[in-house]
């Protein structure tokens, strides 16, 4: 496994990344429940719920207050939208067909990362896939960011837990994809609103630090906006068969 691929140059749309992971599961018949951890505003929930319409998608989100914004704009009737951490899913055994982390298993506290990847595997089925897209600490964008929310060990850590889940006989076909997408802003305000002010997380935003992220991020804009394009890494496991199952 590699953190970050310096050379890849492939723009990809996620959903598409998804769909390689999940096609042999979707091709099969066998991608009826979806479970979504650390949703947040639930624009990839949707988009998975648009792809795959006939799957049940249940999406867990620990941000009260994001949470209730999910529920009360839900328009999808194959998603619901819980509450609960990545270190103690609140469903039983074998349930998913499919978990998947966008961008937010470096939210999971360093401690709890391999419970949390014990409680991925406890609750999806044999033969189920975890899917795990994770940002690389790496590129313009992420300069900008780091000024007032430095990631670079909490991605570090997550990484390392992906590692020695592969390495764990439970979790069979390790597979790995680097790709880059797209990230574009209308102007700083439509970027201090999405990523500085965001519900769940206080960064400690003086004036003086409001001043120097906008002194960084304002010789990016141009007349379409600001445009970046995010190192992004995509992680799949899939839970082992039992022998009786192979």
């Amino acid at each position: 496994m590699q953190l970050y691929d310096p050379y890849c140059s492939d723009i990809r749309d996620e959903i598409a990344v998804l769909k390689d992971a999940l096609e042999p599961l979707h091709a099969q018949g066998q991608l009826r429940s979806i479970l979504e951890i650390g949703c947040g505003t639930g624009d990839m929930t949707r988009r998975i719920a648009d792809t795959w319409p006939d799957a049940k998608v249940c999406a867990l989100e620990i941000d009260a207050i994001q949470l209730e914004k999910n529920q009360l704009r839900n328009r999808h009737d194959n998603i619901t939208y819980l509450s609960g951490p990545a270190e103690a899913i609140p469903f039983a055994a074998q349930m998913f067909d499919a978990v998947l982390m966008f961008k937010s298993l470096h939210h999971v506290p360093g401690a709890l990362l391999d419970q949390a990847l014990s409680e991925i595997h406890r609750v999806l089925r044999p033969g189920g896939v975890a899917y795990f897209a994770e940002p690389v600490f790496a590129g313009e964008l992420n300069e900008i960011i780091r000024l007032f929310h430095d990631e670079e060990n909490v991605r570090q850590a997550a990484f390392d837990a992906l590692v020695r889940a592969s390495e764990d006989s439970r979790w069979d076909r390790a597979r790995e994809t680097h790709y880059r997408v797209p990230v574009r802003f209308l102007d700083f305000d439509d970027f201090e609103r999405k990523v500085m002010r965001v519900t769940h997380s206080d960064f400690q935003l003086t004036p003086e630090r409001i001043s120097k992220v906008r002194c960084a991020f304002e010789p990016h804009m141009t007349s379409d906006g600001a445009n970046f394009v995010r190192p992004m890494r995509a992680n799949t496991l899939v839970r082992a068969l039992s022998r009786e199952q192979r």
